[in-house]
């Protein structure tokens, strides 16, 4: 893609990324891709905000040259430090070498340990504005959305907020990078609800203190590091990181996550008929095998629904390990307040429930019921549940209600 004009005198100057398979080294983008925002200003001082990874160099330093030549620009603006936002910033630092490094006070001992650089890095604090020609850029403090060192830079003239990670999504840009030419938003929605769980959710009271912060700010643009530049109604996303923000305090919107896992097939079985209970209530419902579908996914259905059922067997005395490992996740992003159900199998002992227990009170998740059967289950365990998943969707369902009634 050849850079694209947002506004006057300002470009996108971002690659997409359909090579790496692993965001941040463990969340897949295989299928999906990814896009490195980067955004140049050509005024009288020419500035890049954010750059790109470094495995995109070639193509990053083409997308410049359509605009301006590399060794003229004046400032690099480093709303964060994450290496897909700065790894090509050694290679930019020789090309451009008087250019001003603008960071954050706590950015600056990064770009160091990072990269080794410590001259023409200046600090701005929050507020502070430069002046490129007629264009103003101000920077705001944003720390930890999602690392302590984040600002964004707010373009004054033509109301454009350079959010970094905040507002993003997974998703290589499919040719067009607005909102108002993208003829899939769906799936931009679903992949920024995916990112924000996997990559922002852990820190959604730094979220809605930054919403908060910049709610008295005119923006008409938002343009995120990763994903669509939002210019047609920015409030979508602002509203729905807002939304995703506030399921940290919240059980989240009616629905179940179903999460299983199986050995042999006998809790698989039952699976399908807890399934069957659920889906008679009309419910909202996901499935996932946990040893086969990878935790990002998982991760978007547990933030999002207020009911989670779990169904894995006992493995040596203790839960089914891909099912252990799941719930870990979710204590580490930080997951809580669902209503939760367990059904099982198991060959001469049980034990899943035990350690499942010992999970759900660091979730605090409140547990409503059980069906633990040995072996493979009869037709009366199945039955039971089919009963098993009905009740339990409907409490879920009435809680709901009662909450909105409430």
């Amino acid at each position: 893609m050849p850079a694209v004009e947002i506004r006057n005198k300002i470009h996108w100057i971002g690659v997409n990324d359909h090579t790496t398979d692993l965001f941040e080294g463990l969340w897949p983008i295989t299928q999906e891709g990814v896009s490195y925002n980067s955004y140049l200003v050509n005024d009288q001082k020419k500035a890049i905000i954010d750059l790109a990874k470094s495995i995109k160099v070639d193509e990053f330093f083409k997308r410049i040259a359509e605009i301006v030549n590399p060794s003229q620009v004046d400032y690099i603006i480093l709303n964060h430090m994450e290496p897909d936002h700065t790894g090509v910033l050694r290679v930019l630092r020789k090309i451009a070498p008087q250019a001003k490094i603008l960071c954050s006070p706590k950015a600056k001992d990064m770009i160091q340990a990072f990269y080794g650089i410590t001259d023409q890095v200046q600090v701005v604090q929050d507020g502070e504005e430069v002046q490129l020609g007629e264009l103003t850029l101000q920077f705001f403090m944003t720390p930890f959305v999602h690392w302590p060192e984040t600002m964004m830079t707010f373009e004054k003239i033509n109301r454009i907020l350079f959010s970094c990670d905040a507002f993003g999504s997974y998703g290589a840009l499919r040719g067009a990078i607005f909102d108002d030419e993208c003829t899939d938003l769906e799936f931009y929605q679903k992949q920024a609800l995916r990112y924000y769980a996997n990559i922002v959710a852990k820190f959604s009271a730094q979220v809605l203190k930054a919403i908060e912060k910049l709610s008295g700010i005119p923006v008409d643009i938002i343009a995120p590091s990763h994903g669509l530049i939002w210019r047609k109604n920015p409030s979508i996303i602002i509203d729905l990181y807002k939304k995703w923000a506030e399921y940290a305090k919240i059980p989240g919107e009616p629905g179940i996550t179903l999460l299983y896992a199986t050995m042999y097939g006998n809790t698989e079985a039952l699976m399908d008929s807890v399934a069957q209970g659920i889906s008679q209530t009309g419910s909202s419902l996901e499935i996932f095998d946990v040893s086969r579908i990878h935790t990002s996914y998982i991760l978007a259905s547990l933030w999002s629904k207020s009911g989670v059922i779990i169904g894995a067997p006992t493995y040596e005395n203790e839960l089914f390990p891909s099912m252990a490992h799941v719930l870990d996740i979710a204590i580490r992003k930080g997951v809580q307040h669902k209503k939760v159900a367990y059904f099982g199998s198991y060959g001469w002992a049980g034990g899943a429930l035990r350690e499942l227990e010992k999970q759900l009170a660091l979730l605090k998740w409140q547990m409503a019921d059980t069906l633990v059967f040995q072996g493979g289950p009869s037709q009366e365990v199945l039955a039971q549940g089919k009963e098993f998943g009905r009740k339990f969707a409907e409490m879920v369902l009435s809680g709901m209600n009662s909450e909105k009634n409430g």
